[in-house]
Order: C-alpha cells, then sequence, then structure tokens
C-alpha cells in the first residue's frame, strides 16, 4: 500500500510538470506513475511545448504548432515556411 501512495506521488509529479510545459497532464501522470524516478526526471528534461513556433493551416486557418505536418482540423498537407 505504501509503494502505490509512492507510485502515485511520483506519477503526480510528473503530471503537474508536464502540464506546467504544456503537455498532457494524464499521459505524463502514467509516465511517473510506471517510472517513479525516472519518470519525473524525463518530464523535467522534456521540451517546452508552449515556445514552439506556431503556423496557421492555409485551408482552415487553424493554428499548430510547426513540427504538424498535416492539419488535425481538415487534414490538408502543410507546407514548411520558408527561411528568410
Amino acid at each position: 500500500m505504501t509503494y502505490v501512495v509512492i507510485l502515485f506521488f511520483f506519477g503526480l509529479s510528473a503530471g503537474v510538470i508536464g502540464r506546467i510545459k504544456g503537455s498532457s497532464f494524464f499521459i505524463w501522470f502514467l509516465v511517473g506513475f510506471v517510472l517513479p524516478f525516472f519518470g519525473t526526471l524525463a518530464a523535467l528534461l522534456y521540451r517546452w511545448e508552449r515556445e514552439e513556433p506556431l503556423r496557421a493551416c492555409e485551408g482552415c486557418g487553424k493554428v499548430q504548432p510547426l513540427y504538424v505536418q498535416v492539419c488535425t482540423s481538415c487534414g490538408r498537407d502543410l507546407e514548411f515556411p520558408e527561411v528568410h
């Protein structure tokens, strides 16, 4: 029972850190729960998704991160913007 409580709090810490960095709380909670110390460490070392450059889809206008290749709203292939 004590081990489950420890796993819960490691999952909670990884989830909160992941959510602060702009990612999914639930996914990071599971990672932290399954990999107690390493999940929290991975959440700390994970990139900040809020600092990702954004672009708008030419078809529907939905704003998405630059690494998305297909629009999640309309399914259109997104062109990589030219560097000026």
